[in-house]
Parts: structure tokens; sequence; C-alpha cells
């Protein structure tokens, strides 16, 4: 199958599912350059920035590539820190969202706070876009253990491409230290898998690293990629 396709043409969830399959076996950096020479501007990048090693990848073949950072106003002041370090690092070109007025009846930790700060930012941000890419990985969890590499996002109604995720925990730290990333600076305090203060605490030795978060409450995922 050849990697790039016509940009301009719709592409069937079939024509997702063949995608997807043949790049099973391909680097990251490959399954990049094919998003961006197909939906060109029109694709846009979702990062907590836990996730460094996409903004590297996705960098190095876009570097104007538009990253999103759904600041929650829950965020840790470290996470706070640590995009500033990243944006300076790569130029990003960044854009920070804010939750809606509505959200302020949904304070962290509710039941619909993802959804009021996160989900519906993330959706005015890809509105009018055709495709995002995530760092989701199949090792995060059961619920994301069948995610393809590339596939129709239903909830945003676009494409959505995963490079990462056949990448496993032991990838990741390889990729960090071959390449001299900055970890996020709560990484050394325990903290696995980062998400709002809030909510998110460190694990313990053997414990699943998303056990950490919305400990004690019924949840395993905000909503972005269910």
């Amino acid at each position: 199958m050849a990697e790039t396709y016509v940009s301009d043409q719709p592409l069937g969830e079939g024509d997702l599912a063949a995608i997807s399959e043949h790049f099973e076996t391909s680097p990251a950096s490959a399954v990049i350059r094919w998003a961006v020479e197909t939906f060109g501007d029109s694709i846009a990048l979702a990062a907590s920035f836990e996730d460094i090693v996409l903004i590297d990848l996705a960098t190095k073949v876009a570097p104007g590539i538009e990253v999103v950072f759904l600041d929650t106003e829950a965020h840790f002041p470290e996470t706070l820190s640590f995009v500033e370090e990243v944006r300076a690092r790569y130029g990003l070109n960044l854009t920070v969202t804010k939750p809606g007025p509505e959200a302020a009846a949904h304070p962290c930790g509710t039941e619909q706070c993802c959804q009021f700060r996160k989900v519906e930012p993330l959706r005015r941000a890809l509105a009018g876009r055709r495709a995002w890419l995530t760092s989701l990985k199949r090792t995060d969890g059961p619920t994301r253990a069948d995610a393809p590499i590339v596939g129709w996002d239903a909830a945003f109604g676009l494409v959505k491409v995963n490079p990462l995720v056949t990448w496993t925990d032991d990838d990741i730290a390889s990729y960090l230290a071959d390449h001299g990333l900055p970890v996020h600076p709560l990484v050394p305090q325990g903290y696995r898998s980062i998400g709002c203060a809030p909510t998110t605490r460190p694990v313990g030795e053997g414990e699943d690293p998303r056990s950490g978060r919305w400990s004690g409450l019924d949840k395993s995922e905000c909503g972005l990629h269910l």
C-alpha cells in the first residue's frame, strides 16, 4: 500500500482500517509523516505534555504543527511550568484552551468535570479539522487495548491518528533517554500518569500507572478517548 493518500479525497472506515493495518510495523515517524502529508494544515496534535515524545517526533516532521494543550484550570503548577519549558524548547505553535463559563458548575473531581473542562474545549479547538494526533497507547489500560493506529473518531467527527499506540512504557523511557528529552517534574516523585491535581496521586511499586488517576472514583477515562 502506498504511504501517501490524495488529501482531498474522503477516507472511509475501510480505508482507515487498511491504513492502520499497514502501519502496524512502521515507525511512528512514518505514521506522522503520512498524516501530515494527507491532512496538511487540517491536522492538530493534542498533548498533555507528559507525552513529550509525540511532540518531539511530530515537530521533526512538521515544525509548525498546531499543538493543543487543554488547560482545565486544575493542573499542577509543575504541569503549567513544564508546558512553558516545552513550548520554548520547540518554539511550538501552541494553542491553550480554557473551559467555558459553563464549567464553573463542574469543579475538578465532579461527575461531568472532564466533559466541560477537556472534551468540549477540545471539540472547539478541533472544529473544522479533518484529523488529530494523540499519544494514546494500548498499554495505557484495558479500555485502550484495541486502539488502532488510524481510525474514525465518531465523537469528534474526524480521523484520529495514534502514532505511539504500539509503544510500551519501556519504549517511551528509552526514547526519552536516547534523545535527552526533559521529563515532567512530577514523574520522579512517583506520578506515572498525570492529570489534574485534585484527582491525581503518585502510584506505588507494582501499581498500574493509571491507578493514580481519579483514585477512589468510579472512573478511568476523561472522555477524550472513548
